[in-house]
């Protein structure tokens, strides 16, 4: 056996095992294999909607979509896109255009109509599935404001200025509720129209690889327009599996997914994660509601729950958690953010979620590379993010020179292996600045990995404060004020100033029934941590501003705090 160099054994590298081989099916084929070992157990319980499915039974179901689809003159490789909360629909979505090589566009539903135009525009989707309406959001009515002709025109020969390659939109009427829209195609109708025994569907399969891109994600910058991940069957299958064998995942599973589908954490981390081990997928409601979480795991018996750290807070806190069992909870997965050590520690005493996991990941890498396992030692889980997963490299670099720094410093963290993307779609010049030529993708997220390989991801290179000369990392910062018994939640965000090139904010959210000042807040740093990161600004909220999936828009923080204090950005030499 060689010896390991000392000199690499000390740098910030590290390689996932491949004893595992991986996947090299398409998401299609692997289902049906799936299927045919146990076709009669559950699969999915879509509580809100009140619908359960065997394996069997979603097969057909997303072979007659699948079928539909094909029908309505769609052809592999063009794009459908996806416009919706959590639902039956959504899963029979996605193995449907997997199984006939229809690329999957996942469409945030937040987005408004400009946001809209610009996705569907983007990568030229031909037709379009969207709920019809979700509390205040019109679907619908944002579609014909974007295309008015559409209350003139045929179902299935859509012609519209703005979005001028859409032909078919689809609306998810519940069980054939509601009038006919105008123009537009009822999902009960599309589906009616499929045949599960199509034999295109066997034909178009034998003819997909698992390198061919099958969905597409638009991933939220903080500027410019969203880019569109492009990802294949090899890519999020993969991950999918790799994550399920984190958190050991087998037949006997329920995986509670409160998470959004449109999102890698749903559609991956959740239901690839459960078709690859034979789990069975449960959706609480079609949007996030704490109280529904903690009854669908006491009625549904699961054994798994995926959220971001705010849904766990949100679960927890809710005056009515003690009424529920959560005795049935073994593992689950916590990411999106980073994730508060004391929260970490709640769920696993209160939620009885022993084995719950950590993941880090980007849409642009499947998403996830770096997970804890549920053996993962309590101190290593509350504070890193896991190790590298299988097949899979990562490194920590100097931003400014590109050479990996030594395990215990921070830097840039890149990874690269089967789960990066296949680019940006039709956006050469930015998937080149973030794949370089060595197929290593630049995450711009700050991180350290210890001398056990476990990573801690210490914010993003845009996030980092300077001040004085001092490198602070808000997250650090973070971590220390939730040990406040008084402090719910917290960001921490610099500020410019002009003496020291950038201070210190803290947002706090107060427990409730609780109060607190700022004095407080100070004189519980004091002596505690360094006066340097002290914040200088202590402001007190109810929420944060949010992206849907969770992930803090510290950028809103800033902006709303350098508005308020009146204070300009310090122009650098």
């Amino acid at each position: 056996m060689t010896q390991p160099n000392p000199a690499s054994a000390a740098a910030s590298h590290a390689r996932g095992a491949t004893d595992v081989p991986l996947i090299e099916q398409t998401i299609g084929a692997f289902f049906d294999d799936m299927v045919a070992k146990q076709p009669e157990r559950e699969v999915l319980v879509s509580r809100h909607e009140g619908r359960r499915f065997t394996y069997r039974e979603l097969q057909t179901e997303s072979n007659r979509l699948a079928s539909a689809l094909l029908n309505l003159g769609l052809a592999p490789g063009e794009r459908v896109g996806i416009w919706s909360h959590n639902n039956a629909a959504w899963l029979l979505m996605q193995i449907a255009t997997a199984k006939v090589g229809l690329i999957l566009v996942n469409i945030n539903p937040a987005y408004r109509t400009s946001e809209l135009d610009y996705a569907l525009n983007k990568v030229d989707c031909k037709a379009l599935v969207t709920m019809a309406r979700f509390k205040t959001s019109d679907y619908l009515g944002m579609l014909r404001e974007l295309a008015p002709e559409y209350a003139h025109a045929q179902a299935g020969q859509l012609a519209s200025s703005r979005l001028p390659h859409l032909r078919t939109v689809v609306w998810m009427d519940e069980a054939g509720a509601g009038a006919d829209e105008p123009g537009l195609l009822r999902f009960s109708a599309l589906l009616a129209s499929g045949n599960p025994n199509d034999p295109r569907i066997a034909q178009i399969g034998a003819t997909l690889q698992a390198g061919d891109p099958i969905n597409i994600q638009f991933t939220s910058g903080t500027t410019g327009f969203p880019k569109g991940a492009t990802l294949t069957h090899r890519n999020i299958l993969n991950n999918g599996f790799f994550i399920g064998e984190c958190m050991k995942l087998t037949p006997a599973d329920r995986l509670c997914i409160p998470v959004p589908l449109y999102h890698c954490f749903g559609m991956v981390l959740g239901n690839l994660a459960c078709l690859t081990h034979g789990s069975c997928i449960v959706f609480p409601n079609d949007g996030f509601d704490p109280i529904t979480v903690l009854e669908t795991v006491q009625a549904e018996k699961c054994t798994g729950l995926h959220g971001v750290p705010t849904m766990f807070i949100a679960e927890l806190d809710h005056p009515r958690f003690a009424e529920f069992d959560m005795s049935s909870l073994r593992t689950g997965i916590m990411a999106g953010s980073p994730c508060p050590t004391e929260v970490m520690k709640r769920v696993v005493d209160q939620m009885h979620l022993r084995e719950i996991t950590i993941a880090y990941g980007m849409t642009e890498t499947s998403p996830v590379s770096c997970q804890s396992s549920t053996d993962t030692p309590q101190d290593k889980r509350v504070s890193t993010v896991g190790t590298v997963q299988p097949h899979l490299e990562i490194k920590i670099i100097d931003p400014e020179t590109g050479a990996t720094v030594p395990r215990g410093t921070s830097g840039e963290f890149c990874t690269r292996g089967y789960s990066v993307m296949h680019g940006y779609w039709e956006d050469e010049a930015r998937t080149r600045e973030a794949i370089d030529a060595e197929h290593w993708m630049h995450t711009g997220d700050l991180a350290t990995m210890d001398d056990e390989g476990y990573v801690n991801i210490v914010g993003r290179i845009k996030d980092m404060v300077i001040r004085g000369g001092e490198n602070i990392y808000p997250r650090e910062i973070e971590e220390f004020l939730y040990r406040h018994p008084k402090v719910q939640d917290v960001q921490v965000v610099g500020l410019p100033d002009q003496k020291y090139g950038e201070e210190l904010c803290a947002w706090i959210i107060v427990k409730p029934g609780q109060s607190l000042t700022e004095d407080e807040v100070r004189a519980f740093c004091k002596g505690q941590i360094a006066h340097y990161k002290v914040p200088k600004y202590i402001h007190f909220v109810t929420e944060f501003p949010m992206t849907v999936t969770g992930k803090i828009q510290k950028f809103k923080i800033r902006d709303a705090m350098k508005q308020q204090l009146g204070l300009a950005e310090q122009k650098t030499a």
